[in-house]
């Protein structure tokens, strides 16, 4: 507990249903010719190849949660009513970061300046929902080493920005889980550069 562990290549497929749903596909409903279906993979490949996921966990002890605030361990304090009622059942916390990488961000800024909309479309949807796959990849990880511990991760997250968890948090959790060294910065407003990559925290129970 408490040390950062870091996965430096996550490997998934493209979550295909997902990046068409995002790309506005209804399974049985939107109409979709051979030639465009066939132009769509291509371009979800293409991206892929251009995605290198990494990412990293820490574990950390809840030492208080009064409904308010939460006080993990290393007198972290989240002030947040929702953020505690989520974690309300729970002794530990886990916070988890995710980078789909430069190169994907470089791609799409390419295909933008060459005025091909289309490949920048599929290329964003893609490293969208491949960074949001990997935080449910990191999640089954955790669960896999809890359940050596008789324990289990909610199966939802919580990420900064959400409800009454300020953004502002989120520079908190990139100092916390060290997101520098995987070449993650964050900009005075709390966004993180490159922009395919996101923070969350889960609990612990059991």
């Amino acid at each position: 507990m408490d040390s950062v562990i870091f996965l430096d290549k996550i490997s998934i497929d493209p979550p295909r249903e997902k990046i068409y749903q995002r790309l506005g596909y209804k399974k049985k409903t939107t109409a979709i010719s051979t030639k465009q279906l066939k132009e769509t993979e291509l371009f979800i490949n293409e991206a892929a190849a251009f995605i290198s996921l990494k990412g990293m966990f820490l574990r950390l002890k809840i030492n208080h949660n009064d409904d308010e605030k939460i006080i993990l361990s290393g007198d972290l304090i989240f002030q947040s009513k929702k953020l505690s009622v989520f974690l309300r059942n729970c002794k530990e916390a886990v916070l988890m970061g995710v980078t789909a990488g430069d190169a994907i961000m470089d791609a799409i800024k390419k295909q933008t300046l060459q005025n091909d909309l289309a490949a920048a479309v599929v290329y964003d949807a893609t490293a969208s929902e491949m960074t949001d796959a990997a935080l449910d990849w990191m999640m089954n990880y955790i669960n896999r080493i809890l359940r050596r511990e008789a324990k289990y991760l909610l199966p939802r997250r919580f990420s900064a920005g959400y409800a009454d968890f300020d953004l502002e948090n989120q520079k908190i959790i990139y100092e916390q889980l060290q997101m520098k060294k995987i070449g993650v910065t964050i900009t005075p407003s709390f966004i993180l550069i490159p922009e395919k990559s996101v923070t969350a925290i889960s609990g612990i129970c059991g």
